[in-house]
């Protein structure tokens, strides 16, 4: 495995562990540490996508990134 792709699995894997725990009601949608593994994952995501160039993932990871920013810090209020 390739530098990109160890990120990008370990980005994609918070994602998907962030909905999993949501759809099964361990953590609910609204939690910090739901926000949390939402921004770093796609955070991670969009990195390593932005390295092979992949800029249709580069746009949706990084839209997902600043949603998930922007749910934390509405909130946190």
């Amino acid at each position: 495995m390739s530098y990109n792709d160890i990120i990008g699995t370990i980005g994609v894997g918070m994602i998907l562990l962030a909905y999993f725990c949501n759809t099964f009601n361990w953590i609910n949608g609204k939690s910090k540490i739901f926000f949390l593994l939402n921004i770093v994952g796609a955070g991670l995501a969009c990195y390593a996508s932005w390295l092979i160039n992949y800029w249709p993932f580069v746009i949706l990871e990084g839209t997902w990134f600043v949603v998930s920013v922007f749910g934390l810090v509405k909130n946190a209020k």
